[in-house]
């Protein structure tokens, strides 16, 4: 029986052919890399690829809508990588880079659980409950969290160290509450991946002139 199934079902790597989720794995990598050099303590370039893996977070959703041709199993299953994905992107990665910026004290271990349950109570609850209506989350998005994040990390030179980790810190805390309120907020979309295009990028060359003087 279950050589039967297994002949009725495609193979996992014939969904990786699929655009939007060559879109969704390139994110991926994208929040992967920025895993790397949180640990490492390279803020900079962590933030630089949490910026790209929202811009490819975003991507993959708009390839899927355009594509013409893709199966319902192809749908479902891209909805479900993009998913996992993003409990990668929007959890795991700002949770290390609070974690590393606190010099891994004990303190901050909470904060990053917080951050990892939120992202996984959040998109469990959207995969089963989806939006409000078309336009309309029920509260704050999660790659909203990390958007705001690296816009933080600008004047991240305006404080002392110890001081920006209780900074990051009350943030983050603050954003995941409101990732699990009830609040209607706006779903962007449209003209707005401009919008992201343009602050993804400018984001990009502020932090690698950061880098580069830091070389």
């Amino acid at each position: 029986m279950n050589n039967m199934n297994d002949k009725q079902q495609p193979g996992m790597l014939t969904f990786a052919k699929d655009l939007p989720n060559i879109c969704s794995l390139i994110g991926l990598l994208s929040a992967v890399l920025g895993i790397y050099f949180a640990i490492n303590g390279n803020f900079p370039a962590a933030i630089i690829g949490v910026l790209w893996a929202v811009l490819f977070d975003w991507y993959d959703g708009i390839i899927a809508r355009k594509l013409k041709g893709r199966t319902k199993t192809e749908g479902v299953f891209g909805a479900q990588l993009d998913s996992m994905i993003d409990i990668v992107s929007f959890g795991i990665l700002p949770a290390i880079i609070l974690l590393s910026y606190g010099n891994y004290n004990v303190w901050f271990i909470p904060g990053a659980f917080v951050i990892i349950a939120t992202s996984a109570i959040r998109l469990s609850y959207f995969n089963v409950h989806g939006l409000i209506d078309s336009k309309t989350y029920k509260g704050v998005a999660l790659d909203n969290n990390v958007l705001i994040l690296a816009f933080l990390f600008l004047f991240e030179s305006l404080f002392e160290h110890s001081t920006f980790s209780v900074v990051i810190y009350i943030l983050l805390m603050i954003l995941s509450a409101l990732n699990l309120t009830s609040i209607p907020t706006p779903k962007f979309g449209g003209k707005w991946i401009y919008v992201l295009d343009t602050y993804v990028i400018a984001l990009t060359f502020v932090f690698g002139w950061i880098l580069y003087n830091r070389l």
